[in-house]
């Protein structure tokens, strides 16, 4: 099969080309080439913004791709701009999407008010009610770089894809993702200190108990490789993440006992605490999702356990910590005195 990936050199993109590489099938791989990534010599590379993807219409006919698959659409216009091109060209879309669509994570992030909804989310969950969700009052200037959060949303990709009935689509819908090349390093801060051998790691109380599904990452990325290849998943949108979802605490517990670190996991209320990062999130409602579709209906399986996975991720959060680290994140001494009080 020749598969057309549009962003594949990022997180989870590698992964997801390696796989359909080894399983026999022809890609080319259309990205920028400002991030490494090591691929086979096998894949067709072609160099480009999306932002000009009409540009070439020429190379993307020679190629004639049977299946294209969208690692990267922000906003409207991106799946536009897919949808308007390979209409005729290719005979299926794979667009990949998020779990913020869901109305749950408007509730988490605290733009849409009501009690929370049930959990698991299955794919037929309630969207969000507001579309664009990290736009303000005032549009960002052209200068700056999150300008692009104005005009970022999911939901509006999602409809373009799903919408277009000479090229049916397929939605993926992805979790939490961790593992090597993850970017937001969301293991980092909990690992840092563990290898620092700080007695002790605080953590807000009413985030403790909360979840969020999560996914590692080349477990994800067989996932998005099953439905690129399986027309059975033509029209249909599907729910990735691991069944087991355990809380905050867990994981960082989960964590502790991998890397074999003794100290304590002390909960305390969010006024006590120095700066945290998820102090804006509303944990009174879960992101937990029902990824039964995806496993029932295409086979899906996680190729990789969650102690190895957790294994390799600590692993390349070692070799590879963040370039630039805020010093306010790791204050030990105000750690230490709040710390005193318990």
């Amino acid at each position: 099969m020749r598969i057309l990936v549009i962003g594949g050199t990022g997180f989870i993109g590698p992964a997801v080309v390696t796989r359909l590489v080894e399983r026999g099938h022809e890609i080319a791989l259309f990205h920028r080439g400002q991030t490494a990534a090591d691929l086979s010599a096998e894949v067709q590379h072609i160099q480009g913004d999306r932002r000009h993807l009409p540009e070439f219409a020429d190379t993307f006919n020679r190629f004639a791709p049977e299946v294209v698959l969208d690692m990267w659409p922000m906003e409207e216009q991106d799946a536009r701009a897919v949808v308007g091109l390979f209409g005729g060209l290719a005979r299926r879309t794979v667009a990949i999407s998020s779990q913020d669509v869901y109305r749950a994570y408007g509730r988490i992030i605290g733009i849409e008010p009501g009690p929370p909804d049930p959990v698991p989310l299955t794919e037929d969950a309630p969207l969000r009610e507001r579309i664009y969700p990290y736009r303000g009052e005032k549009p960002r200037g052209q200068d700056d770089p999150d300008r692009w959060m104005d005009d970022y949303d999911k939901i509006p990709v999602e409809r373009v894809y799903m919408n277009d009935s000479h090229l049916p689509g397929t939605i993926l819908r992805l979790p939490m993702v961790y593992g090597p090349r993850d970017d937001q390093h969301r293991f980092y801060d909990w690992l840092k200190r563990m290898d620092d051998q700080r007695p002790a790691i605080l953590m807000d109380e009413q985030i403790a108990p909360w979840r969020w599904t999560r996914g590692y990452v080349e477990n994800v990325a067989e996932a998005i490789a099953l439905a690129v290849v399986d027309d059975r998943a033509a029209g249909r949108v599907y729910n990735v993440g691991e069944v087991e979802s355990p809380t905050w605490e867990e994981w960082a517990r989960k964590l502790a006992r991998a890397v074999g670190w003794p100290g304590a996991i002390v909960l305390a209320p969010r006024e006590r605490l120095p700066a945290q990062p998820l102090a804006r999130v509303k944990p009174y409602q879960h992101l937990l999702t029902d990824s039964r579709r995806i496993r029932q209906e295409l086979g899906y399986a996680e190729p990789v356990a969650l102690d190895e996975a957790l294994r390799r991720a600590i692993a390349w959060e070692r070799a590879n910590p963040p370039k630039q680290i805020d010093p306010a994140r790791f204050d030990y001494a105000a750690e230490d005195a709040a710390l005193a009080q318990y």
